[in-house]
């Protein structure tokens, strides 16, 4: 007999059905698998076989052949052991069939997911939110999937979730047994920053709390220079107390990463912090973009909607480094390999540290540099020019004294911060509405022209500083975006001269890094 169940797959983060169909026929015991699967699928033979008999069913003493359709793309991991364990159970009649073995209409309705262990339990499987939205989308009511991940359903309105614990339950479904579909939450996104430490703990260091302030507000990436010991890894870790609130739209489009991933908290189901990254120096290219022989998305995508942060900067490759210039442009990387092509979302802000030199001490007030002319040139020229000009802000962070690092005086607090962020960020949301655009970093150069007019004043500080610093047209317009920030803490309408100004200073390392 055959039968056919209605499975999904991911192909980076877009979702396709797949027809898992099972045929049962006379011949010497055994179960093929075909339809390109992977090794996983492959195993998931003997998973599905003692899970049937595990579960109290029979399974086939002649030849299964197993399905996977459409044939020609590539399937992965072990989300098809329910379908398929069900497609076996359906073509043996044991399940799926009416009191006069007929087949049940309702069971083309469904889609199933879900890895089976050996005693007939379904586990938690990867990617589910991205494969609710693909199914929603493409018109599908109803799905079904494991109880370990009834939580990430609760949030995709417009389909009908239904979750099993084992097979048997999976088996009473289709039978007809009543069940009732998770019920849907609200996203409520959380006030509360989850950030290792506070500004009110930094001493000193005015000019590069301001800087991290703006880049937040904007969305814009930073570079921070000086010498070891002067807090820069530490303003680095304040970053995720003061940036803004995420949209639910954000919140959606970081957890289908995070879940497709494997690392989103299952007891949660959602994103609703942003994510803050710090991969180790020698992380390699495919961790960093993502790809591999199992596609899965890289270090970049998962900062999406948040902080990639990458402490002594030039000790990185040269050749992972310069990956970062196409998403930081585009906001996605595109990862192409001889079987497929997939894109993942790759929005985030970049936040680097950087020693001057080698030993770390050239221009410290403090300590005398001992590394050559040449070796600080050496040192500075591991960072292009390309990459340097895609950092909005390059930010010098001072050696703190004594008298600053013995204070018993807080400064001001990140969530005093976070609230002036908040403030500049709704009046972005607001300006950029129904464009896609959520922050100033993210402006097309019509919105540039549109919303970042400087007056004459404005104009002459950038055309001297244009000249003097050999910017080039990316640097330009990354000041107009840090100028319309700045302008934005400030509650001004328009750009003016001092914005300019500020925005300027922040472009002084340009040749100096070069």
């Amino acid at each position: 007999m055959l039968s056919r169940i209605n499975g999904y797959a991911l192909s980076g983060l877009d979702g396709y059905a797949v027809a898992v169909e099972v045929d049962i026929h006379s011949g010497l015991p055994r179960m093929d698998i075909v339809g390109l699967p992977d090794t996983a699928i492959k195993e998931s033979k003997e998973r599905v076989r003692a899970a049937i008999k595990n579960s109290g069913y029979d399974f086939s003493a002649h030849v299964v052949t197993v399905n996977l359709a459409p044939a020609h793309t590539r399937k992965e991991g072990s989300v098809f052991d329910l379908a398929i364990a069900l497609g076996v159970l359906c073509a043996t009649e044991q399940a799926g069939v009416d009191a006069h073995n007929r087949p049940l209409d309702t069971l083309k309705d469904y889609v199933f997911l879900g890895e089976l262990s050996l005693s007939g339990e379904v586990r938690k499987i990867n990617g589910v939110m991205p494969i609710l939205i693909a199914a929603r989308e493409r018109g599908q009511k109803k799905i079904v999937i494991p109880r370990a991940n009834a939580n990430e359903a609760r949030y995709i309105r417009g389909i009908d979730v239904y979750t099993v614990g084992t097979l048997r339950e999976a088996v009473a479904l289709i039978n007809g047994e009543k069940f009732e579909p998770v019920e849907k939450s609200d996203i409520v996104l959380t006030s509360e920053a989850f950030a290792a430490e506070d500004l009110k703990y930094v001493k000193g260091q005015y000019s590069a709390k301001r800087a991290l302030e703006i880049a937040a507000a904007g969305g814009h990436n930073i570079l921070m220079i000086g010498a070891p010991g002067g807090g820069k890894t530490m303003l680095a870790k304040c970053l995720p107390g003061i940036l803004p609130d995420m949209t639910e739209n954000e919140a959606l489009e970081t957890t289908k990463i995070h879940s497709a991933a494997g690392i989103l908290d299952p007891s949660v189901g959602i994103v609703t912090a942003r994510p803050f990254r710090s991969p180790h120096h020698t992380t390699s290219k495919i961790a960093l973009t993502g790809g591999g022989s199992n596609s899965h998305p890289g270090e970049i995508s998962y900062a999406h909607n948040g902080v990639l942060f990458l402490d002594e900067l030039p000790e990185y490759p040269r050749s992972v480094l310069e990956i970062l210039r196409q998403p930081l442009e585009d906001g996605v990387i595109t990862v192409s390999r001889s079987a497929r092509t997939v894109e993942y979302p790759a929005n985030f802000m970049l936040v680097a540290s950087m020693n001057p030199c080698p030993c770390g001490f050239y221009g410290s007030s403090a300590h005398e540099c001992t590394c050559t002319p040449s070796q600080i040139q050496k040192y500075m020229s591991r960072i292009s020019g390309p990459l340097l000009d895609r950092i909005d802000l390059h930010v010098e962070v001072d050696e703190v004294h004594y008298e600053e690092l013995s204070s018993s005086t807080e400064a001001e607090s990140s969530a005093s911060v976070r609230e002036r962020v908040n403030a500049a960020r709704a009046v972005q949301t607001e300006r950029y509405k129904g464009s896609g655009v959520y922050a100033n970093s993210k402006m097309t150069a019509e919105m540039v022209k549109r919303f970042c007019a400087l007056d004459a004043a404005g104009e002459k500080i950038l055309s001297s500083a244009f000249d003097k610093l050999g910017m080039s047209a990316r640097a330009y317009t990354r000041i107009l975006k840090v100028a319309r920030t700045i302008a934005d803490l400030d509650g001004k309408e328009c750009v003016g001269a001092n914005h300019v100004a500020e925005a300027v200073m922040y472009r002084a390392l340009d040749k100096t890094v070069r």
